[in-house]
Order: C-alpha cells, then structure tokens, then sequence
C-alpha cells in the first residue's frame, strides 16, 4: 500500500501513529492564572543534549498556551503505573480545570520554574520556553530548555537511571501503548 497523506488512506484509523512508534509520552504540567494543568502528549522527544533541550507539539490547547504565556513547563515522564492516570488527564475538561486534582495524581512544585510536577513521576525535566514554532495545519511545537531534573530515588541503580524500575510507557498507533521491561546494552563501535 502506498498513499500520500493529503489525499487519506482509505483505512479506519491513520497508520501513521503506528509507523512512528513508539513515542515516549511527555506528561506536560503547566500554570496559569485559571489554575494548574496536566495533559499528556506522545509527540515529545529530547532534542539536544548541550545544554539539554525537549519539545512537546500539539493543538493550541492549555499546555502550550500556558507554556507560551508563563514561558515554562515540566515533562513528567509516565510510568507504566501511571498510565490510567495519564489516560485521564487527556479528557476534554472545562477550561481552568485542575487536571491533577481531577485525576488524583499527587502534584509537587518544581525548583527552577513556577510550574507544578507530578510528585511520584520517576523523573521530572523542569523547563524555560525556548520557542513556541507554529506548525503546519493547525498544530504548534514548543521547544524548552532544561533548567532542572527530578530524578525518583528508587529508580537510581548504581549511578545509573534505569528504567527497568519503573517500565517508561509509551504511545503507540491508535489506543495502544508499550512498556520498556527489557533493554539490551550495545557499545558503539570505535
């Protein structure tokens, strides 16, 4: 099959979230005068390392109008444990609604930024706006440089951040995630 995507696919459900993936899904908490917000977005990803960069994109909702206005944001990265709470966070709620209250999930308050954090997330990136790049179509992406790091102490072996602890959940093709149980060390040649 080959389709161009101006043109659809013909299919129930878009195939392209299902050949991008897996996304590791950014849990994006922000902060406005309406009051506290937490949605998740599975087009997330680091993008630099010096000085460490991520961004986040998606519609003109909250998170990136609260990004934009306030100029920061943390990622919590979600954890297999807390996927049906994320799930919730992404219902449609009124304007001004506290999603972390909504959903019960434990909320604490960054260090470097004004912005809340998912208390019990195995990490936490603490964000300044970079750039807010409107996308085409509808969408915009929002670039952040990382200004602090939680890191949960439990997830901390022997110097080292592992994953195996907490099994990192992440977006697959239409309502289908996966989580990491298994990795495989591979030195890069030379």
């Amino acid at each position: 099959m080959f389709y161009r995507p101006a043109e659809g696919h013909g299919l129930p459900h878009s195939p392209f979230y299902a050949v991008v993936s897996p996304r590791p899904i950014g849990w994006i908490s922000t902060r406005s005068t309406a009051g506290d917000n937490l949605a998740p977005y599975s087009f997330f990803n680091a993008v630099s390392s010096d000085p460490p960069q991520v961004m986040f994109a998606g519609s003109r909702k909250d998170s990136i109008a609260n990004a934009e206005a306030s100029g920061v944001f943390a990622v919590n990265i979600v954890e297999e444990a807390a996927l049906h709470a994320m799930n919730a966070t992404s219902a449609r709620f009124p304007h001004g609604t506290d999603e972390f209250e909504a959903a019960g999930v434990p909320k604490a308050e960054c260090q470097t930024i004004d912005c809340p954090r998912v208390a019990t997330a195995p990490a936490t990136l603490e964000c300044r706006v970079v750039q807010v790049i409107k996308l085409l179509g509808d969408d915009y992406m929002v670039l952040g440089e990382v200004t602090g790091i939680h890191l949960r102490d439990d997830c901390l072996v022997d110097g080292r951040f592992d994953v195996t602890r907490y099994h990192p959940a992440a977006r697959l093709g239409y309502h289908d995630y996966a989580f990491v149980r298994e990795v495989t060390a591979l030195k890069r040649p030379g």
